[in-house]
């Protein structure tokens, strides 16, 4: 959260250096207000490394950057406000007449006596606020240390690494190649090829291992992908099935005219479906969803990927091989091919105390290894590596839901990229975006604000903060669409936990209680629109901070 933090500080001091805005802060005699916000802030940004530090373990310092990150919105609020009128005057930089135009908008500020009087009001409060959490120093035990984030311009040190390869999976790929190749005799038309196992065990790389097979594709011309995740959406599937199959952008007005077209195109044909990330334990979703298939040829196949087994138990699935985390030397390979480009630590024995120590803490979880390598990635430095070994993090309880290795890589992110992931929060599960898109939305947000560069060097520059979070595994490529991204569903759950209460994913109807937390608190908020979403899941988000 720290780090968050100074990279929202970061974005009020630029915007404190523009010109039009600082002629109407003139105007309307709120500088001295702002020169002590900027201040205080300026203080309190020194004691931000070592609450980043604190923050792992101690709930107080945790409570304090939360009040510190709502100031630093409510401060955000106010300069866009400013900016906005500074905009509507037609005061910039650029302008010719300078002295002419402010003369103009000192009366029309000063007859507005009532707005000024309350953006006194405000500034006051918050400088209050501000100089309570510099106060509070003491009692939390925060002090000024050296090593202030680097500049966003600084050079970017990762080298992107192929993912394609899996370690210590050909026996359980050429068992399931047998599977997918063969014919043995099935209720349906087609019949499931289950990978069960934990949340970052490598189950989509293995899926996307099979998909991509060449004697899976000489057998399977006809073949789709779908990420199912946690809420179940039978048109949504069923419309990216037909849009594989087809290539077709038909627009159906409901679910049987579209699965009726969708049975249409696989009729007596062999197919292959990917289902990945299946969560519902109801067989009738999964009917629902499969329906269209039953016209299929004799021999298709559906690849599942979950981390449940009462679905396929329900289907009929009675011999089930979870797939197992990584063997120790198996492990060490992964590990060390994406820390130091070789398959073991035999260039390097100073690393390998370490790097044994750091493996055996991601229990053989490949995501993990792959986070923690790539975090490493050119980076030989022996004390770093036993940094990463003893950090506090391994020690967090999270009721399993958050891997350590996962916050760790992220701790050990560059300040600038940690906003721009937590950002990603906003994403639902499984949910495919465009690299052009995100960056755009960064540079809206005022994300990228730290370089004062052209628009274009700074779109630049977001294309290789992307690249960067691509390459440490905080994104990947989307299995369906190779010019689209994918979050892990782990990865996701990690953004959605450091984002805290800022950012806010509108996925389903809200009860009372969560929605006037979201009203008092939230700051970003996202809905992915489909066609046939009812409308009333935006009832009662009035007044929402965003």
């Amino acid at each position: 959260m720290a780090e968050v933090i100074a990279s929202l500080i970061e974005a009020v001091f630029q915007k404190l250096t523009n010109e039009a805005l600082k002629q109407v802060v003139r105007a309307k005699g709120i500088r001295s207000e702002l020169k002590n916000l900027e201040k205080t802030l300026s203080d309190i940004q020194d004691l931000l490394i070592d609450a980043s530090d604190k923050e792992v373990k101690e709930f107080r310092v945790q409570k304090w950057l939360n009040g510190l990150q709502h100031l630093a919105y409510d401060i955000d609020d106010i300069l866009d406000d400013l900016a906005t009128e500074a905009m509507h005057l037609g005061v910039t930089e650029q302008s010719r007449g300078r002295t002419s135009m402010v003369r103009k908008l000192i009366p029309s500020c000063s007859t507005n006596f009532s707005l000024s009087s309350k953006m006194h009001h405000k500034l006051d409060d918050i400088n209050n606020k501000l100089r309570g959490l510099e106060n509070e120093r003491t009692t939390l035990g925060l002090t000024v240390k050296d090593g202030r984030s680097k500049d966003i311009s600084r050079k970017f040190q990762t080298s992107l690494v192929d993912s394609s390869s899996i370690v210590g999976r050909q026996g359980d790929k050429d068992a399931l190649v047998l599977k997918l190749l063969g014919d043995e005799p099935c209720k349906e038309n087609f019949s499931i090829v289950p990978i069960v196992g934990m949340g970052g065990v490598g189950k989509t790389t293995l899926a996307k291992s099979l998909y991509e097979d060449e004697q899976v594709n000489v057998r399977f011309k006809i073949k789709a992908w779908v990420c199912v995740s946690e809420e179940w959406d039978t048109f949504s599937m069923s419309y990216i099935i037909f849009q594989s199959v087809t290539g077709e952008t038909k627009e159906f007005k409901d679910l049987n005219l579209l699965q009726e077209a969708l049975r249409d195109q696989l009729r007596e044909k062999l197919f292959l479906l990917v289902s990945d990330d299946v969560w519902s334990e109801s067989s009738d979703d999964w009917e629902s969803l499969v329906a269209p298939l039953k016209a299929c040829a004799p021999g298709s196949k559906i690849i599942m990927t979950t981390r449940k087994e009462k679905l396929l138990r329900q289907l009929g699935c009675s011999k089930l091989d979870h797939l197992k985390s990584l063997s120790h030397d198996d492990a060490a390979c992964l590990f060390a091919h994406h820390a130091l480009g070789a398959n073991n630590f035999d260039s390097h024995p100073r690393l390998k105390a370490p790097g044994e120590g750091i493996m055996r803490k991601c229990d053989g979880l490949p995501l993990a290894l792959i986070a923690l390598g790539r975090l490493l990635r050119t980076n030989e430095d022996e004390l770093k590596w036993k940094e990463i070994e003893d950090s506090e993090i391994w020690c967090l309880e999270e009721g399993g839901k958050i891997i350590p290795a996962l916050r760790l890589s992220y701790h050990q992110l560059p300040v600038y990229l940690k906003l721009l992931f937590a950002y990603c929060s906003l994403f639902p599960k499984d949910y495919a975006f465009d690299k052009d898109d995100l960056v755009l939305l960064w540079m809206a947000e005022g994300f990228l604000h730290q370089v004062r560069l052209s628009k274009s060097t700074v779109e630049r520059l977001g294309h290789e903060c992307f690249d960067e979070l691509l390459s440490r595994s905080f994104f990947q490529q989307s299995p369906n669409d190779k010019s689209l991204f994918v979050m892990h569903d782990l990865m996701n759950d990690l953004a959605t936990s450091v984002a805290g209460e800022f950012f806010f994913r509108l996925e389903k109807e809200m009860g009372k209680d969560v929605r006037k937390r979201i009203l008092d608190k939230c700051r970003h908020m996202s809905f992915v629109f489909e066609k046939y979403e009812a409308y009333k899941k935006f009832e009662g988000i009035e007044g929402a901070k965003v």
